[in-house]
């Protein structure tokens, strides 16, 4: 991983043009050939970024660029699309580059280990047919929480979450890039299971083909006996 802290401009151009001015900024780059820029707000999520898979390419800034105090241009494009990331960079105040080794994944406790466990024992909760692969299933960029065939015996990429936002459609966007370049494995849909999901991630995940499927906790765990409800 290396990070570099930069004042620096940013353009991006693709499925959405944005523009960052100037300011001193934190640009992380991974191994897995992710770029993400942040600042210092805006808690965990970056201002801008490009997923792999993408091509990161350092580039001598032109005459007209230098004049404006241009020391470094870094041009990132997507593999798969005509997303375009450009980093400009006027100054670099600190640069840092540490191999991290292989990383275990996270490991979850709680109730979201609890729903993962239950729903792979309930795997037809999700539709009649659907058959259990294999739970935490690992890949290069790490687990995906349930891997299952459904009735038609095509894979499906499950991703779960106690609260379903739209960093869990990405991280289950970014498992099915992955999972549908396995000849083995392809086409791998995917399902998008919480107990509870929010509007725009829904949005997002149908807008990707993304199926959402809200989970009753209590229900699967046998604690909610509907013989017992008054409504």
């Amino acid at each position: 991983m290396k990070i570099v802290i930069a004042r620096c401009s940013v353009d991006y151009a693709g499925r959405l043009t944005a523009h960052l001015p100037l300011a001193t900024r934190a640009l992380i780059l991974k191994n897995d050939g992710s770029i993400l820029i942040h600042s210092d707000g805006g808690s965990y999520k970056p201002l801008n970024w490009m997923s792999p898979p993408c091509l990161f390419i350092a580039q001598d800034p032109e005459p007209e660029q230098r004049e404006l105090g241009v020391q470094q241009l870094w041009r990132v494009s997507h593999a798969k699309t005509a997303d375009v990331l450009v980093v400009s960079i006027h100054e670099v105040i600190s640069e840092l580059e540490h191999d991290l080794g292989e990383d275990p994944g996270l490991i979850k406790d709680g109730v979201e280990a609890h729903l993962q466990k239950l729903l792979a024992e309930q795997i037809e909760t999700l539709g009649e047919g659907y058959n259990l692969i294999r739970r935490e299933y690992m890949t290069a960029i790490g687990p995906v929480d349930i891997l299952a065939t459904d009735e038609s015996g095509k894979t499906v990429a499950i991703e779960l979450k106690r609260r379903g936002d739209i960093d869990g459609v990405e991280q289950l966007t970014r498992y099915l890039e992955l999972l549908n370049r396995d000849p083995l494995l392809a086409p791998v849909s995917g399902v998008f299971a919480a107990q509870e999901i929010k509007p725009q991630a829904r949005t997002l995940a149908e807008d990707r083909g993304i199926r959402c499927v809200v989970l009753d906790y209590d229900a699967m765990r046998g604690v909610d006996d509907s013989h017992l409800r008054l409504f």
